[in-house]
């Protein structure tokens, strides 16, 4: 039996400068922080202990399928006090590592973390979600478009520097929230992100956690999926105009027509492309499937902790199995942001 090819940890999910308004934790709609309080829960930050991550990758990369880590992409992960650890664990075991970050470099400059993660660096996605100052910072909240933009234009510099004196090459690649605020303006996303020598867009359709952005779906109707069918050939046609400065055109993921007929669901043939393959495992120990939003993903079953099992035990167990095997007749999963066509 193979094992995962990557693992996700979710080193500190309460960590996060931005206050993104699709976000679950750090939302300006979200309520759960206080309904932890109110649950009862402890209010102490949630940050996985490094620990654990070290005995984590140690079981793992005993499955010759495992090359690639990500830290958090619950939070902002260049937050984690340990992470520099993380890229040192990188080394150390020749693995990969993909980066989820919201683009504002904290506690370090641009450069330094370049400098650190592009040797090692598989990928490096940086959220983006508008091509207008007052797009992006109306939904990423207490974000800076032209400092954000500094930063992605800095960060490529040294990127192809590292690269062109022989060392890795790692990709970067903006990732969007489709939406109805911003999804008019994703052809000038890709005219900017190809000039600057970005390598691929990548996005999902919008988690509707919360009433007041409900309308904000591109999936809420026929009339929402009529607007999203159009602005995909206009995203195709930009991305075949505009190119990277090498000549080549800008990679496009996750990014295809809905099926107006099926309810507003995903098409049918539509595959989860995490089962089987990938891992995550949140901040306190639990081995979780996929990436879908914490509490939502929890109705998914318990499949045990990595503090208590190992990682060959649970990817091995009858729970999970199961799950691999039956997920098209779960309801969350019925109706999963994430599942894509297979190529």
């Amino acid at each position: 039996m193979k094992g995962p090819w990557r693992i996700t940890f979710d080193t500190n999910p309460d960590d996060c400068n931005l206050n993104c308004i699709m976000c679950e934790e750090f939302s300006k709609f979200s309520d759960l922080k206080q309904l932890r309080l109110l649950e009862g829960k402890t209010p102490r930050k949630r940050r996985m202990d490094i620990k654990l991550i070290e005995k984590v990758i140690k079981e793992a990369i005993q499955f010759k399928e495992f090359i690639e880590l990500i830290p958090s992409t619950m939070g902002e992960p260049l937050l984690y006090k340990e992470f520099d650890r993380i890229i040192e664990l990188c080394y150390i075991h020749n693995l990969k590592l993909n980066l989820t970050t919201n683009g504002s470099f904290p506690r370090k400059s641009v450069e330094e973390w370049a400098n650190l993660i592009v040797p090692i660096g598989s990928d490096v996605k940086i959220s983006w979600n508008g091509a207008t100052k007052d797009t992006q910072e109306s939904i990423m909240i207490n974000s800076n478009f032209e400092k954000h933009l500094d930063n992605l234009k800095s960060f490529i510099i040294i990127r192809d520097k590292i690269y062109n004196d022989g060392g890795n090459y790692c990709s970067v690649t903006l990732q969007v929230t489709f939406m109805r605020k911003n999804y008019i303006e994703f052809p000038k996303i890709i005219e900017m992100a190809a000039k600057l020598g970005v390598d691929r867009l990548k996005g999902h359709h919008l988690w509707s956690h919360f009433d007041e952005i409900e309308d904000q779906s591109m999936r809420k109707n026929n009339e929402s999926i009529r607007l999203w069918n159009d602005i995909v050939d206009k995203i195709i046609q930009a991305a075949e105009i505009y190119r990277r400065p090498d000549g080549s055109r800008i990679e496009l993921d996750n990014i295809y027509k809905l099926d107006n007929k099926s309810n507003f669901r995903l098409l049918e043939d539509s595959i989860c492309p995490f089962l089987d393959k990938e891992v995550w495992i949140a901040w306190d120990g639990r081995f979780n499937p996929c990436c879908a939003p914490d509490e939502q993903r929890k109705s998914l079953g318990y499949f045990g902790n990595l503090n208590d099992q190992s990682l060959l035990e649970i990817w091995r167990g009858v729970d999970y199995r199961d799950l691999v095997k039956n997920y098209k007749s779960i309801d969350l999963c019925k109706n999963c942001n994430m599942r894509r066509i297979e190529k």
